[in-house]
């Protein structure tokens, strides 16, 4: 059976799939109604690519592990990325004009876990990074990097989605991406 959200045809009121009536298709598991649990259980699954995002304030530069990054648009070139409005680097990214987008190499497991772990000195050594255009502190050794000018912050449950456009940045980084996939870091396998 194939339940849809909508309208059926013979009546105006929208239909919900409820515990009851949704049903996964033959050969997969039950289906069960969204919960943080189930949310988290199915990202897992889905394998991403890993940025760091930077960008810079008064108490210094800021920055955090996101495989949230997405392109959106090339005319004109913009990116999109979440953030949690309870993380450390929120009350910067809130307020900066500009930041950095890192796309990170396989090579780069240890500079993913620094920028992803709560409480941890993110630009201290051994991070290697130098200001950037607009002041943005941009990562060294990356796949490739961008500064974007923050075009919008839009409110998405407890995370906030940045929509940034890009000003200029250098895709000449060498090597394979690091990817995120059932909670740790991995590579591309041929």
């Amino acid at each position: 059976m194939t339940v849809t959200s909508g309208t059926s045809a013979t009546s105006a009121t929208p239909t919900t799939p409820t515990a009851s009536t949704a049903s996964a298709p033959v050969g997969l598991g039950t289906a069960q109604l969204a919960s943080p649990d189930l949310f988290r259980s199915v990202f897992r699954r889905h394998a991403a690519g890993v940025a760091v995002i930077t960008a810079s304030g008064d108490g210094g530069p800021v920055g955090f592990t996101a495989t949230s990054l997405s392109s959106v648009s090339a005319e004109p070139p913009l990116v999109s990325f979440g953030i949690g409005t309870g993380a450390s680097s929120w009350p910067t990214v809130s307020r900066a004009e500009y930041v950095g987008v890192h796309v990170l190499g396989e090579h780069q497991r240890e500079l993913a876990a620094t920028f992803a772990r709560s409480g941890a000195d993110r630009f201290g050594a051994p991070t290697s990074w130098h200001e950037g255009p607009h002041g943005v502190p941009v990562l060294d050794g990356v796949l490739a990097w961008l500064v974007c000018r923050v075009h919008a912050r839009v409110p998405a449950g407890d995370h906030r989605l940045v929509l940034a456009e890009v000003v200029l940045g250098d895709p000449g980084g060498a090597g394979r991406p690091l990817l995120y996939h059932q909670g740790r870091f991995t590579a591309l396998r041929d």
